[in-house]
């Protein structure tokens, strides 16, 4: 299954296809379903306020990093990352060997199986060089993904359940009863995960212009009309001001330093960085189209629908009187009780709605991960679109059965409980429990700490701030970048981004 070597590289079709394909690979579940229970778990508008500091000062440098590699190389992010530095140099040995001693002491504090991954990346780093990247963000997001096509499933389940009348209870019990009918029954579970993974490939089975960039410009205007209405019917009801209140005014009383790193912890994760993704999605870029305000609008967008699906779920909250630490159980459980409890009979309309708007955000989230690998397959190892696009599907499509038909535990999974236990000394929970915590704890940080590093350290800040703008100089001969604007971004990229993501997963893991 080769592809044609000569075929024109694809490209968006205009600026707005780019933004609105970028914030949707942004604009996800983590906005409307985690930033909200997260939001009331650790005092509202103080906790508001440090996630987006450090959206600007740790998501935006790195998001500018890989569109930047991308835009530059014009290729998949194996290829990308290979094209900068083919053979390691010295800073890459360097890197190398600190990562070494690194994974070093994680096996003296036994934890072998982290610290076996951590020695393989370090080992191959030293060998092969930076495009030891590429191959990690093509693997990443189809852990991700294979999961998150589980809770997209839920998404779609729910919006029919909706639409059917099927919602319309008033109690917390009832409410668990319906969530546990369809996450734990795989007759129900595994087809809508199977059908989420159908619409994310049958968009990009269409390409660039044609299936990721139409979906977007469909998908996230329907996406913002539906917050706008629910928001609408939110802040109308009685003392729903107060929930208003609790999310935009700051009381730094209510949050604690582990609020602090959650934020921070957040901002990274919610713009999607770290994956390679926004390296695929630069590299469909033209050298016409201003990077520096394309990443702050797309910045501004998701930051933004993250304070509206606030908007839309705090105030109700408020008026019906429910306490807004609810949790991760906010979603599917509380908030069609609260659509039940506002009045009317109009229940099920808002559950469909509120629903409907969490498929979509799921979707052109899942859409991006997907397209991350087939990129890397079409580019890379020279497959056609559509062999890589069913590829990637099916194997992922595999993994996610697994962690759907495993949601509470390995009782339906014991061989491969046993294998997982021997290699990393515990399989806790659930094979969709390990594939969240191995994405979210470990893989998410370490790419977005070694994009940040090779950028910095490797390839140079003076090369980021070059293709920044429009038409951008390139080069032996270009001229350098204001020195105001190296500064800036050498302390960023260099070293507040690594900084934080140090910190971060270092409170993941329980080391701080």
């Amino acid at each position: 299954m080769s592809g044609n070597a000569s075929t024109p590289r694809e490209k968006w079709g205009g600026n707005i296809g780019f933004i609105l394909a970028a914030a949707g690979s942004a604009v996800g579940l983590g906005n409307i379903w985690r930033f909200p229970f997260i939001t009331g778990q650790n005092g509202g508008g103080a906790f508001v306020l440090i996630y987006v500091l450090c959206v600007l000062l740790v998501g935006l440098p790195i998001m500018i990093c890989e569109t930047t590699v991308g835009r530059w190389a014009q290729s998949d992010p194996i290829g990308a990352f290979g094209k900068i530095e083919p053979t390691p140099g010295r800073r890459t040995r360097t890197v190398a060997v600190l990562l070494f001693l690194s994974a070093a002491a994680l096996l003296f504090c036994r934890h072998y199986g982290q610290g076996a991954i951590l020695m393989i990346l370090s080992v191959t780093l030293a060998v092969k060089g930076w495009r030891i990247i590429g191959y990690f963000s093509a693997l990443v997001p189809m852990v991700i993904l294979s999961y998150y096509g589980t809770v997209g499933g839920w998404t779609i389940a729910f919006f029919f359940k909706g639409l059917a009348h099927s919602l319309n209870f008033t109690t917390p019990e009832r409410a668990a009863a319906v969530l546990q009918s369809v996450t734990e029954d795989p007759r129900i579970a595994v087809p809508y995960q199977l059908g989420f993974m159908f619409l994310c490939a049958a968009t990009i089975w269409f390409g660039v212009r044609r299936g990721i960039e139409l979906v977007s410009k469909l998908l996230l205007p329907l996406l913002f009309l539906l917050l706008v209405v629910l928001i609408i019917r939110s802040v109308t009801l009685p003392n729903s001001f107060e929930g208003v209140r609790f999310l935009l005014r700051p009381d730094f009383s209510k949050l604690s330093a582990e609020g602090v790193l959650l934020a921070a912890g957040h901002a990274f994760f919610s713009l999607s960085v770290g994956l390679g993704l926004l390296t695929a999605y630069g590299s469909y870029l033209d050298a016409d189209k201003n990077i520096l305000t394309n990443s702050l609008i797309i910045v501004l967008l998701d930051t933004g629908i993250a304070l509206m699906a606030g908007l839309a779920i705090f105030p109700a909250l408020f008026s019906v009187g429910m306490a807004v630490d609810q949790g991760p159980k906010l979603v599917f459980q509380i908030m069609p009780i609260i659509f039940n409890s506002i009045g009317g009979s109009f229940g099920w309309f808002w559950s469909s709605i509120f629903f409907l708007l969490l498929a979509i955000a799921a979707l052109t989230s899942g859409i991006s991960l997907l397209e991350v690998t087939v990129c890397c397959l079409v580019d890379h190892f020279r497959f056609k679109r559509h062999g890589a696009t069913v590829l990637t599907a099916v194997v992922i499509s595999a993994i996610g059965v697994l962690c759907t038909i495993s949601l509470d535990d390995w009782s339906r999974l014991p061989a491969l409980q046993r294998a997982i236990t021997f290699l990393f000394g515990g399989a806790k929970g659930s094979m969709f429990d390990l594939a969240d915590k191995l994405s979210s704890n470990y893989l998410l940080p370490i790419g977005g700490l070694v994009i940040s590093l090779f950028v910095g350290w490797v390839w140079g800040t003076d090369n980021v701030v070059r293709q920044l703008p429009a038409n951008p100089a390139t080069g032996d001969d270009a001229p350098k970048p204001p020195l105001a604007e190296r500064i800036f971004w050498g302390i960023a990229i260099r070293f507040v981004a690594p900084a934080a993501i140090i910190i971060v997963f270092l409170h993941t893991i329980g080391w701080l």
